[in-house]
């Protein structure tokens, strides 16, 4: 075990009609590249080279040259996994440091998520089963310090294929109950447990390192789960570091926030080094979605929800009036006498970053989700970008079929941006010994 992180250092410069990113990690390194097709693009300037890659991210035109070559392999398992924003942004972050990575397992009791999960990354393993019912959990407090009672063990054929075959161990724990939305349960839902598997999972596993996300509300549990989880985490050979990541810090036009978690056997992770090494300016909207107003296709990812006449309505108030914000007097008699949801059906700016997409983003009642130009709400596909998802992610079941749109709207606004799966990736190899990885 070594005291600290590898240096990072992530650079960009323009090779002929190419913009190439060099990725660093300790002694690893890696490049990727995208081709241009307008030489004005090509600037000096570092932040317009971050803009125009992470453009073409979002588009999905990057290419790893590097990994072609790569004798290293980053073994990965995803519980709670979702559609799997989490692993791709990790993943990108194996494959820009020139290392192949392999997805050993992907687990979540959301047969539909899974689905598309196993579209985009053909996990060599898969389940649909409880994790939580799959690995002992039990452990004891004393004196403010939590310990296993005895070693935990994975209880099912799936978990048992992946023992010791984990570099790094992704989750992202049921967050409901954490939720600043909800009201009803939050701090003390019983899902907030399901947290404190990640540990038991990572030491029957032999996880080398384990990224763990959730909302920042998972800080204020009233059963205090995340310094459960850290302390067993620690009594279990882990040095850990956690903080709370702004989306928008990385480049994402959107008010997102998660609690990130990094916990490896070799060093002390530094998320918050690595953070301040990838950080971008802030976009807005535009940046993300304006070459989509124009789009012609009758995919259910390009067309806007449906809406009552009463909404559209609303819609086209705020358009004629040139308003953001709809007055009382157009809002539901629930919000007449005073509320605390101004952006509730708002209008979004091109200007401005987005507000928190969530699984409502199909209704104006759920939050600012009406288009800035057009007299809809946002489309799926304009939603997974602000999200950050790149358009080369396949939103389909494995037979080809589109999820409906409430499935839609659940893994996208439930997931995590691939960028900051990308940030957590990196602060993850970081702290472990990429030098001792093998081909397997």
């Amino acid at each position: 075990m070594t005291s600290g992180a590898l240096p990072v250092r992530e650079s960009f410069r323009v090779i002929g009609r190419r913009i190439t990113r060099s990725l660093s990690i300790g002694g690893v390194s890696g490049t990727s590249s995208v081709k241009l097709e307008d030489d004005t693009l090509c600037t000096p300037s570092h932040s317009d080279l971050q803009s125009v890659w992470d453009r073409e991210f979002l588009l999905g035109t990057i290419n790893h040259e590097s990994v072609r070559a790569a004798d290293r392999v980053v073994r990965i398992a995803d519980v709670f996994c979702g559609a799997g924003g989490l692993s791709y942004g990790v993943r990108e972050a194996v494959l820009g440091s020139g290392i192949l990575s392999k997805i050993v397992l992907a687990a979540d009791v959301d047969q539909v998520a899974l689905d598309v999960y196993r579209r985009n990354f053909d996990p060599v393993n898969y389940s649909s089963r409880n994790v939580w019912t799959s690995v002992t959990t039990n452990y004891s407090v004393r004196r403010k310090r939590a310990s296993f009672s005895g070693t935990p063990r994975v209880l099912t054929d799936d978990l048992r294929a992946c023992q010791g075959q984990v570099d790094v161990l992704l989750g992202g724990p049921p967050c409901e109950g954490h939720s600043t939305s909800n009201n009803r349960t939050r701090r003390t839902d019983p899902r907030n447990m399901y947290y404190v598997a990640m540990p038991a999972l990572a030491v029957a596993l032999g996880a080398s390192c384990v990224i763990v996300e959730n909302v920042p509300g998972v800080q204020y549990d009233h059963r205090k789960v995340l310094d459960e989880a850290k302390a067993l985490f620690k009594s279990s050979g882990y040095r850990i570091d956690d903080s709370v990541v702004d989306a928008m810090a990385l480049g994402l036009p959107q008010t997102r926030k998660r609690h990130i978690l990094i916990a490896s056997r070799f060093a002390q992770p530094d998320l918050g080094a690595v953070i301040e090494s990838l950080k971008r300016p802030q976009r807005d909207l535009r940046w993300a979605i304006g070459d989509l107003v124009d789009i012609k296709s009758s995919r259910l990812i390009d067309t806007p929800a449906d809406l009552s006449e009463v909404n559209q309505g609303r819609i086209k108030y705020l358009f004629e009036s040139g308003e953001y914000d709809l007055p009382n007097e157009w809002r539901p008699d629930s919000h007449k006498d005073g509320h605390t949801y101004p952006s509730i059906y708002g209008r979004l700016r091109w200007d401005k970053p987005s507000g928190t997409i969530t699984t409502g983003f199909n209704s104006p009642g759920r939050g600012r989700y009406i288009h800035p130009e057009l007299r809809r709400t946002i489309t799926p596909h304009e939603a997974a970008r602000i999200q950050g998802f790149p358009d080369r992610f396949e939103f389909n079941l494995i037979n080809g079929d589109s999820p409906t749109r409430t499935s839609l709207a659940n893994m996208i606004g439930d997931a995590v941006p691939p960028q900051i799966g990308y940030a957590a990736g990196v602060a993850a190899l970081a702290s472990i010994d990429l030098e001792r990885l093998s081909g397997n």
